[in-house]
């Protein structure tokens, strides 16, 4: 049988790669591949459409294993096991420590505790861990930067106390003040000095990690893949230079450094992120001589973006953080946080707390994601996106080393710059529709409304006392959709919702398309869309848009039929709605001389042009 099997495969000669282009050239028919078939990133590369082994050829990082050097494959050898993390506000040590336990009893296997500054106390220690394990949980804390040091102490003592077995507790306290600097704008460089006395408080407690890169605000205020990628590279270098120079030894604080990272819903672009992320990281640590190869490590606590959730449509950031965590998972993360799709307008409900919970455990209980060790590895296109991603991750990162360091970068505003520019580009792109929004510029519900929702602002809850001013730049959290929600929110509050018919007449596959768009175009806005199957005149089509209430008219046809249709239903219309052609016809010229002002159509951007009709509507 094998004999026939191989004979069999031997009739078959496999393809070269030009021969692949060829037919796919005949495929395109005479369509410019480049623009057809090339991905364009923003990450400063170009993705082609497909990838074969000669391809890998010179990569040496497909040679490596898993949990060993550089570590692009992931630091675990036998399954991909990954702690299911959900963080809780404390209020008060009770209800937190009821919320932790109840969790825990849900699948939760890792808790983030954010507790006041004020509330540092054995007794509240006590309480608060009441009933939890520290050994079979992994536990991280985040407090007031200036009291980090104190917290370390308070916990070393009460687990000393409860007889724990202190070598094997895992878990972290969230040390970072220039994560402030970036956020806030405020120079909080004199609490670095305490970064040695933490290591000091947390020698009994060899796992624990105490020095964060939060890269994920990054990610949150609209960064890129490669510069997330980048800045995290040299924001953990920075704490290594840091720490080297305050005389912790080079092994014990890359030890000490835990990255925290966003991801998006570009999901190969993300599984590729970190596998870059791990092996750059390896060889960054490489450089400081550490005394194993295990201290090269890098471990990351992956968060679903906040970057992308949108208020309208909210059940659609069920998919973005679904896939998310998808990218995470495969690509060996240590341990990921689903944010619950609701956090855009309001504080995350048990349901919704309880989803985001499932979504990890979906992923591990049927998905079984953690059995398999780097399902992404010899995967063509993966080890094609981990290498070039690592390029431009590793360019950015030199540049902020040659410009400085991050610190230095942050001081001047630089870093908070350049995302914040990022952000503004992909604002303008959403504008324009070259960045698609589920459900919110492209898809919208018609029928939604915001039942109350309004889109709340983040806040530092662990060190909201400080308000001192500052000149240094800050991130721009603004949420990708934060712009169309805002119209659609001022829509929705006006006193009537705009009615906008659409006129269909002429070539039926024309006018159903041009419907189509306009109806998910306008209703962007919220406002309430009429379509219709035709009209055999455009009189007929008028007195049914002003019958229906019409505050807008949308001509639907095809381009050389706008030539016979549009002025006249413009001139019958005579002023009494707002009216509008669907496309960019050649006699477009022809129209705007005969007083026609109002054009969409897939080149004009649809934030302005909405926001220019609800000024005309008087909203």
């Amino acid at each position: 049988m094998a004999n026939n099997k191989e004979k069999l495969f031997s009739e078959f000669q496999a393809p070269t790669t030009q021969e692949w282009l060829d037919k796919i050239d005949v495929d395109l028919k005479g369509a410019d591949f480049q623009k057809k078939m090339v991905w364009k990133t923003n990450e400063g590369f170009d993705v082609q459409p497909f990838y074969r082994r000669e391809d890998l050829a010179d990569l040496k990082a497909v040679n490596s294993l898993p949990g060993e050097f550089p570590f692009v494959r992931g630091n675990k050898k036998d399954n991909n096991l990954w702690y299911v993390r959900q963080d809780i506000m404390v209020a008060d040590a009770k209800s937190a420590n009821e919320k932790a336990l109840d969790i825990l009893n849900k699948g939760v296997d890792s808790i983030g505790f954010t507790i006041s500054a004020d509330s540092i106390s054995k007794e509240f220690v006590a309480e608060l861990l009441n009933g939890i394990l520290p050994q079979y949980v992994e536990l991280n804390f985040k407090t007031c930067q200036a009291h980090c040091v104190e917290l370390a102490e308070t916990l070393v003592a009460y687990f000393k106390e409860q007889n724990y077995p202190l070598a094997e507790l895992k878990g972290s306290i969230g040390f970072d003040p220039i994560e402030k600097i970036l956020s806030k704008g405020r120079d909080v460089t004199p609490v670095l000095g305490c970064a040695k006395a933490l290591v000091e408080a947390l020698a009994e407690l060899p796992e624990y990690k105490c020095f964060n890169v939060d890269s994920v605000v990054l990610n949150n205020s609209g960064a890129y893949i490669y510069q997330e990628l980048g800045y995290a590279l040299a924001w953990g270098a920075e704490w290594l230079n840091l720490l080297t120079e305050a005389g912790v030894d080079a092994t014990t604080a890359a030890r000490r450094i835990k990255f925290n990272m966003g991801v998006s819903d570009n999901y190969f672009m993300e599984i590729a992120k970190f596998r870059a992320a791990r092996m750059l990281w390896a060889q960054i640590v490489k450089q400081y001589e550490p005394k194993c190869d295990c201290a090269c490590q890098m471990h990351v606590c992956a968060i679903t973006s906040e970057y992308n959730q949108t208020v309208f449509d909210s059940y659609v950031n069920l998919l973005r953080s679904q896939t998310e965590a998808m990218s995470a998972a495969i690509a060996n993360v240590d341990s990921i946080v689903v944010t619950p799709f609701d956090k855009p307008y309001e504080t995350p409900t048990d349901f919704a707390e309880r989803i985001a919970r499932n979504q990890q455990l979906l992923l591990k209980e049927e998905a079984h994601f953690d059995k398999l060790v780097d399902v992404a590895g010899g995967s063509y296109t993966i080890e094609h996106l981990t290498d070039a991603i690592a390029k431009e991750g590793w360019k950015l990162f030199l540049a902020v080393e040659n410009a400085g360091g991050f610190l230095a970068e942050a001081l001047k505003g630089n870093i908070q710059n350049a995302v914040n520019d990022s952000n503004k580009k992909r604002h303008s792109d959403a504008a324009k529709r070259k960045e698609f929004i589920l459900g919110t510029n492209q898809f919208p519900n018609f029928t939604e409304t915001s039942e109350g929702k309004e889109p709340v602002a983040a806040t530092c809850t662990a060190c909201a006392s400080h308000n001192e001013e500052s000149t240094i730049p800050s991130l721009c959290k603004a949420r990708l959709a934060s712009e169309f929600e805002t119209l659609r929110l001022a829509t929705e509050k006006a006193k009537k919702q705009p009615i906008a018919f659409m006129l269909t007449i002429g070539n039926l596959a024309m006018r159903q398309a041009r419907a189509q768009f306009s109806c998910n175009f306008l209703a962007s806005a919220g406002y309430k869309v009429i379509d219709n199957l035709g009209f055999e005149t455009v009189e007929e089509g008028v007195d049914a848009a002003l019958a229906a209430g019409a505050d807008i008219v949308v001509i639907c046809s095809s381009d050389d039929e706008y030539a016979e249709y549009a002025i006249p239903a413009f001139k019958y219309l005579n002023g009494r709605a707002m009216y509008v052609v669907a496309g960019a016809p050649a006699c477009a010229e022809d129209l705007k001389a005969a007083g026609i002002e109002n054009f969409i159509h897939v080149r004009v951007n649809q934030l302005e042009t909405l926001k220019e009709y609800n000024a005309k509507l008087g909203i």
